[in-house]
């Protein structure tokens, strides 16, 4: 807890925080005892004038009480806040930095639950920190030393009555803590079933299996249930306890004052004064339990938080890294190979190609070949094992990482789009694009109709890009790519939702772009026809570069090709 606090919140905030708390307890403290002294003073001997100067100070330590509380919740309040918003600043920029391991490390749904639900609970007990974890020790220190000053006839009633509290609730947090700590578990469960089902929700009804899912959501969702309602049914029973506890101790008190009183050994005031300070002992040992009670939680989420901050990513930029611009543009996979973690085999071996500006690299094979791998190596979404990718004739692994991908225009196999409008969407990689390179990109990518019967580059994007097509998410995410000015364009199976016709046109108009020219372009794709007028088309099988060549040279000589060429002629499509 205090590694996740330090740095994150405001030392001269948590410091007044304590200052008021300070004034408020002191000023709690000195009520009792003025109470004392008008019944013995005042209120015994009719000494009205004594009753009325008490009574204005009083008044005075309970508007200084108050103003002093006002003052610390109010920057405990600004403290705990401050603290969740650093939290999940700091969480969003990391998550942000990760490579591709470190996504695979974390579930998407529990990244979720740990920058909001644990987030708040470390804000709760930040809070509560800075109000009762303050509070308790100052009054119970307080209060019982101004107890037995007031009678330390009645103090062995302590004896009994906090070791009592302290066994009942410690039998209680014993039985709620590990329940506690389960609740995060279980939340992250119900995150994840629920932000399946609502992404997964058109592919569920086609498959009729609403009920599966919504039996799936219910025993995640009674699971969480059971477990809340046990612990809290658990938690409840500490205001019983607690409220038994506290009449019983006044009953003692009054029981053996009286006795005390009716011997002159002890005034009436002094008795209600130390009434009133056994209730303030035994109010700080149970909220010093309530904020045990949530430290367990908050602790759980604090790991998990740490757990994320802690994870350092494989993807770093060099001390002095290498300039990545070049007048020449280049792209080289010089005998790559690369295995993800913990595998066993490689996925990609060595990988050995190179294209200059002007080419078109195409990437053909089965599904599983290793293709969207390989093509997620020239980001340097991950690193190699052997070998290297060279971008401009300089390895991507000595070039600063953010340098890197101003350089890489990537169009993924999923065509992402973000809620806003069009004009926000194809700014994404380049801020200062101009509204004619914007509709220059749109032209290439084949959208410039459906966007101007959408309203233009105003129109509105739903998230995830759902009010358009497949086919149109897909053009859109290819004209943001174009967007930009990279030295390598990469389009993941980017063609896969076009028909034929707007297929060839896009990549008439690729290649026929001056600026796209200037670069390289690398295509991923299933169909020939997509491939087949590229300048260098790769063939990959399980991992391996089994064939290297132009369209012509790998339909005479190359087995796998043939076969995709095959089992696409079978399919309807025309010999190339």
């Amino acid at each position: 807890m205090l590694k996740i606090a330090r740095g994150r919140i405001s030392t001269w905030a948590v410091i007044g925080a304590v200052f008021f708390m300070i004034i408020q307890v002191v000023a709690n403290l000195n009520l009792p005892s003025l109470t004392s002294d008008i019944v013995n003073n005042g209120v015994a001997k009719g000494d009205i004038s004594y009753i009325w100067k008490i009574g204005f100070e009083m008044i005075g330590f309970s508007l200084l009480s108050v103003a002093a509380a006002i003052a610390n919740v109010l920057l405990a309040a600004r403290s705990s806040q401050k603290l969740g918003q650093n939290l999940r600043s700091d969480i969003y920029r990391k998550v942000m930095n990760f490579s591709n391991d470190e996504f695979n490390q974390v579930e998407t749904s529990s990244l979720i639950t740990r920058t909001t639900n644990d987030v708040v609970q470390i804000q709760n007990v930040a809070m509560m920190a800075l109000r009762m974890m303050i509070m308790a020790p100052i009054m119970l220190i307080g209060a019982s030393f101004l107890a037995y000053n007031k009678s330390h006839q009645l103090s062995w009633i302590f004896v009994i009555s906090i070791p009592v509290l302290l066994i009942c609730i410690g039998l209680i947090m014993g039985f709620a803590i590990p329940l506690f700590r389960a609740m995060q578990t279980k939340t992250d469960r119900l995150n994840l079933v629920f932000r399946e089902g609502l992404t997964g929700v058109r592919v569920i009804r086609a498959f009729r299996q609403d009920k599966f899912e919504q039996d799936r959501f219910e025993d995640a969702n009674q699971d969480y249930t059971k477990n809340s309602i046990k612990v809290n049914t658990i938690v409840a029973f500490a205001f019983p306890v607690m409220t038994l506890v506290m009449s019983g101790t006044n009953v003692a008190i009054v029981w053996f004052g009286a006795q005390l009183i009716s011997s002159q050994t002890m005034q009436v005031g002094n008795m209600i004064a130390f009434m009133t300070y056994a209730m303030q002992v035994l109010m700080s040992f149970m909220m010093l339990a309530m904020v045990m009670s949530f430290l367990p939680r908050a602790s759980a989420s604090a790991a998990r938080i740490q757990e994320v901050l802690a994870l350092k990513s494989s993807i770093n930029s060099p001390a002095q890294p290498e300039n990545v611009k070049a007048d020449t543009k280049s792209l080289v996979f010089d005998h790559v190979d690369f295995r993800y973690q913990q595998a066993e085999q490689t996925a990609l071996t060595d990988i050995d190609f190179a294209a200059t500006a002007g080419q078109t690299v195409a990437i053909i094979g089965g599904t599983g070949s290793g293709k969207t791998t390989l093509i997620n190596l020239i980001p340097r979404f991950f690193d190699v094992e052997n070998g290297a990718v060279k971008i401009n004739g300089s390895d991507v692994r000595q070039q600063d990482v953010q340098a890197l991908h101003e350089e890489v225009a990537l169009v993924p196999q999923k065509a992402t789009l973000f809620t806003g409008t069009i004009r926000d969407n194809l700014k994404f990689g380049k801020e200062d694009a101009t509204d004619d390179e914007i509709w220059q990109a749109l032209d290439i990518a084949q959208s410039t109709d459906f966007v101007k019967e959408e309203g233009g580059l105003d129109a509105h994007v739903e998230q995830g890009g759902g009010n358009f097509s497949g086919g149109q998410r897909q053009r859109l995410a290819i004209a943001r790519a174009l967007v930009k000015h990279a030295s390598v364009y990469v389009f993941d199976d980017s063609f896969s939702a076009l028909d034929f016709k707007t297929d060839a046109l896009l990549r008439s108009q690729l290649r026929a772009d001056k600026r796209i020219q200037q670069s390289v372009v690398v295509i991923v794709a299933q169909r020939i026809a997509t491939v087949a007028d590229a300048d260098l088309i790769l063939v990959l099988d399980n991992g391996k570069l089994v064939g290297k060549g132009t369209h012509a040279e790998l339909k005479a000589t190359n087995k796998v090709y043939q076969e995709i060429m095959r089992s696409q002629l079978r399919e309807g499509e025309a010999e190339l």
